[in-house]
Protein backbone atom coordinates (compact mmCIF):
# COMPACT_ATOMS: atom_id res chain seq x y z
CA UNK A 1 0.00 0.00 0.00
CA UNK A 2 1.03 3.33 -0.37
CA UNK A 3 1.55 6.23 1.97
CA UNK A 4 -0.99 8.28 -0.58
CA UNK A 5 -3.32 5.77 -0.78
CA UNK A 6 -3.69 5.92 2.90
CA UNK A 7 -3.82 9.68 3.02
CA UNK A 8 -6.78 9.64 0.86
CA UNK A 9 -8.58 6.85 3.53
CA UNK A 10 -8.20 9.48 5.96
CA UNK A 11 -9.87 11.75 3.43
CA UNK A 12 -12.57 9.71 2.90
CA UNK A 13 -12.93 9.61 6.49
CA UNK A 14 -13.28 13.46 7.04
CA UNK A 15 -9.59 12.44 9.03
CA UNK A 16 -7.43 15.58 8.65
CA UNK A 17 -3.08 14.21 8.80
CA UNK A 18 -1.02 16.75 9.67
CA UNK A 19 2.55 15.99 8.72
CA UNK A 20 6.21 16.94 10.09
CA UNK A 21 4.56 17.69 13.74
CA UNK A 22 6.93 18.18 16.63
CA UNK A 23 5.55 16.90 19.88
CA UNK A 24 7.23 16.56 23.19
CA UNK A 25 6.76 12.92 23.24
CA UNK A 26 8.86 10.99 21.66
CA UNK A 27 5.11 9.78 20.25
CA UNK A 28 5.84 9.31 15.93
CA UNK A 29 1.80 9.66 15.85
CA UNK A 30 -1.45 10.74 17.80
CA UNK A 31 -4.73 11.00 16.91
CA UNK A 32 -7.19 13.46 18.57
CA UNK A 33 -10.87 13.00 17.34
CA UNK A 34 -10.66 13.47 13.50
CA UNK A 35 -7.12 14.48 13.46
CA UNK A 36 -3.88 12.73 13.27
CA UNK A 37 -0.28 14.27 14.05
CA UNK A 38 2.61 12.05 12.54
CA UNK A 39 6.32 13.45 13.87
CA UNK A 40 8.52 14.69 12.12
CA UNK A 41 10.99 12.62 13.17
CA UNK A 42 9.60 10.22 10.43
CA UNK A 43 12.00 10.04 7.38
CA UNK A 44 10.46 8.20 5.12
CA UNK A 45 7.26 7.20 3.21
CA UNK A 46 7.28 3.17 4.67
CA UNK A 47 7.97 4.76 8.27
CA UNK A 48 4.63 7.38 7.50
CA UNK A 49 2.64 4.83 6.45
CA UNK A 50 3.04 2.24 9.46
CA UNK A 51 2.50 5.17 11.88
CA UNK A 52 -0.67 5.96 9.92
CA UNK A 53 -2.33 2.98 9.31
CA UNK A 54 -1.99 2.76 13.19
CA UNK A 55 -3.49 6.29 13.73
CA UNK A 56 -6.33 5.39 11.12
CA UNK A 57 -6.94 1.73 13.78
CA UNK A 58 -7.00 4.10 16.73
CA UNK A 59 -9.93 6.33 14.67
CA UNK A 60 -11.60 2.42 13.59
CA UNK A 61 -11.45 0.76 17.03
CA UNK A 62 -10.89 2.95 19.68
CA UNK A 63 -13.44 4.82 22.08
CA UNK A 64 -11.70 8.00 24.59
CA UNK A 65 -8.52 8.64 25.53
CA UNK A 66 -6.12 5.34 26.02
CA UNK A 67 -2.95 7.36 26.84
CA UNK A 68 -2.81 5.47 29.91
CA UNK A 69 -1.32 2.46 29.14
CA UNK A 70 -1.16 1.34 32.65
CA UNK A 71 -5.30 0.54 32.47
CA UNK A 72 -5.95 -3.06 31.19
CA UNK A 73 -8.50 -1.81 29.08
CA UNK A 74 -6.56 0.97 27.23
CA UNK A 75 -3.58 -1.75 26.81
CA UNK A 76 -6.27 -4.10 24.72
CA UNK A 77 -7.88 -0.82 22.60
CA UNK A 78 -4.35 -0.23 22.00
CA UNK A 79 -3.76 -3.68 20.58
CA UNK A 80 -6.93 -3.85 18.62
CA UNK A 81 -5.69 -0.44 16.92
CA UNK A 82 -2.28 -2.34 16.06
CA UNK A 83 -3.75 -5.56 15.05
CA UNK A 84 -5.86 -3.39 12.34
CA UNK A 85 -2.77 -1.35 11.33
CA UNK A 86 -1.36 -5.14 10.91
CA UNK A 87 -4.25 -6.70 9.12
CA UNK A 88 -4.72 -3.34 6.83
CA UNK A 89 -1.30 -3.28 5.73
CA UNK A 90 0.01 -6.78 5.61
CA UNK A 91 -2.59 -9.84 6.12
CA UNK A 92 -2.14 -13.07 5.97
CA UNK A 93 -2.74 -12.29 2.11
CA UNK A 94 -0.02 -10.11 2.04
CA UNK A 95 1.86 -12.64 3.60
CA UNK A 96 1.12 -15.45 0.89
CA UNK A 97 1.84 -12.82 -1.95
CA UNK A 98 4.88 -11.86 -0.95
CA UNK A 99 5.37 -15.89 -0.89
CA UNK A 100 4.78 -15.68 -4.39
CA UNK A 101 6.30 -12.45 -5.58
CA UNK A 102 9.26 -14.86 -3.95
CA UNK A 103 10.61 -13.23 -0.86
CA UNK A 104 12.89 -15.45 0.86
CA UNK A 105 13.58 -13.48 4.29
CA UNK A 106 11.61 -10.88 6.59
CA UNK A 107 13.59 -7.89 4.80
CA UNK A 108 12.94 -8.55 1.55
CA UNK A 109 8.72 -9.14 2.82
CA UNK A 110 9.14 -5.66 4.31
CA UNK A 111 10.29 -3.94 1.66
CA UNK A 112 7.41 -6.05 -0.77
CA UNK A 113 4.95 -4.87 1.47
CA UNK A 114 6.08 -1.51 1.79
CA UNK A 115 5.92 -1.74 5.83
CA UNK A 116 9.23 -0.99 8.48
CA UNK A 117 10.91 -4.93 9.21
CA UNK A 118 10.18 -3.67 12.64
CA UNK A 119 6.15 -3.22 11.66
CA UNK A 120 6.60 -6.73 9.96
CA UNK A 121 8.08 -8.52 13.19
CA UNK A 122 5.33 -6.52 15.46
CA UNK A 123 2.85 -8.19 13.18
CA UNK A 124 4.15 -11.86 12.79
CA UNK A 125 4.19 -11.93 16.61
CA UNK A 126 0.51 -10.79 16.84
CA UNK A 127 -0.40 -13.39 14.56
CA UNK A 128 1.64 -15.82 15.95
CA UNK A 129 -0.06 -15.14 19.38
CA UNK A 130 -3.54 -15.52 17.40
CA UNK A 131 -2.68 -18.49 15.37
CA UNK A 132 -0.18 -20.43 17.13
CA UNK A 133 2.05 -22.72 14.63
CA UNK A 134 0.16 -22.32 11.19
CA UNK A 135 -3.08 -21.33 10.06
CA UNK A 136 -4.40 -22.06 6.50
CA UNK A 137 -6.24 -19.86 3.80
CA UNK A 138 -7.18 -20.51 0.70
CA UNK A 139 -4.82 -23.76 -0.66
CA UNK A 140 -1.62 -22.59 1.56
CA UNK A 141 -1.04 -23.19 5.07
CA UNK A 142 1.48 -20.39 6.65
CA UNK A 143 3.66 -21.30 9.50
CA UNK A 144 4.72 -18.82 12.49
CA UNK A 145 6.79 -21.38 14.25
CA UNK A 146 9.41 -22.34 14.46
CA UNK A 147 10.35 -19.46 11.44
CA UNK A 148 7.59 -17.67 9.20
CA UNK A 149 7.09 -19.73 5.69
CA UNK A 150 4.62 -20.57 3.48
CA UNK A 151 3.57 -23.97 1.90
CA UNK A 152 0.86 -24.35 -1.06
CA UNK A 153 -1.37 -27.21 -0.86
CA UNK A 154 -1.43 -29.54 -4.57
Amino acid sequence: MKYEELLEEATKNNIYVMEKVDFESNSKGLINNDVIGLSSKLYNDTERICILAEELGHYKTNIGNILNQTLASNRKQENLARMWSYNKLIGLRGIISSYNAGCTNKYEMAEFLNVTVEFLEEAIEKYTDKYGVCTTLDNYVIYFIPNLGVMELI
